[in-house]
């Protein structure tokens, strides 16, 4: 019996590349997608381009290092049309795909605009390639999971997408765009386990805490100003994602709204998780 394979978007760094890593130590292939192929690559990053650590090459390395295969395969989901090829050639080269995890994010500017300042441009972005996108890439590899009559999607949402800001953007909250594209995106899961009951489908929104990234770091966004929210780390996550696959959550855990991250990795005593990407 072949190996079973997951569809990772936004792997080349944080959350993404932990959670291939971590998949891929716990027995699966992994596909892995994002716009940085090779290290030193500059993409834009908060409105302007800039090289950030992390690619898929150094993704792909970690993942051979617990002895899985890792395919991959260059794409932006601003380019909807790249990311479905992607899924096109990892259902080619593995011939299934047993989970998709949609963890990829808009990374441009927006996010954070009030709302008499967001455009229509950057709401166009934020929703392509919060929504729009992943939408597409459930179309493209939910006809083989059902054809093989199992298959686990992973949506990762936001806490900001079900609970009001407690200040503006500027002051340590959020803006509207960003929370209403997870909020539209968090949707899918209940749509689909309802439009495909007994098909051996399991779909689940994962909510990821604060997890300070290379993205907030670029932006200013430091350890200590971080420590207000009580961040839990990428790896803890990947960790949690790497349970997701095998093991179907505690119906405590209310799996059929929102799993919490950080919550279900303290239960599962996964905070302490190290990094699979550090050497």
């Amino acid at each position: 019996m072949s190996k079973k394979v997951a569809f990772v978007t936004g792997a080349s760094r944080g959350i993404g590349a932990e959670s291939a890593v971590a998949l891929a130590r716990a027995g699966l292939n992994v596909a892995i997608t994002a716009r940085t192929l090779s290290d030193g690559e500059s993409h834009d990053h908060i409105g302007k381009a800039t090289p950030l650590p992390g690619s898929l090459e150094a993704t792909a390395a970690a993942v051979q290092s617990v002895g899985g295969e890792a395919l991959c395969l260059q794409a932006d989901i601003l380019n909807e049309a790249s990311i479905v090829a992607a899924a096109e050639a990892a259902l080619a080269h593995f011939g299934h795909i047993d989970l998709l995890f949609n963890n990829a994010v808009y990374q441009g500017t927006g996010n954070q605009e009030p709302l008499l300042d967001v455009t229509r441009k950057q709401l166009d972005a934020i929703y392509q390639g919060n929504l729009f996108t992943p939408l597409a890439l459930v179309k493209c590899l939910l006809p083989s999971m059902l054809e093989h009559q199992q298959g686990t999607i992973i949506n990762m949402v936001s806490y900001t997408a079900f609970n009001n800001p407690p200040a503006s953007a500027d002051k340590g909250g959020w803006g509207f765009a960003y929370p209403s594209s997870k909020a539209a995106f968090a949707r899918m899961a209940g749509s689909l386990r309802v439009e495909h009951p007994d098909s051996g489908l399991r779909c689940f929104n994962l909510e990821p805490g604060t997890v300070i990234t290379e993205v907030m770091k670029a932006a200013g966004i430091t350890d200590e100003v971080m420590k207000r929210f009580r961040p839990c780390t990428a790896a803890a996550i990947a960790a949690v994602v790497a349970w997701l696959a095998e093991n179907d959550p505690s119906p405590e855990w209310q799996p059929d709204e929102i799993l919490r991250g950080p919550a279900i990795a303290k239960h599962l005593d996964l905070l302490q998780t190290p990094s699979l990407l550090e050497n």
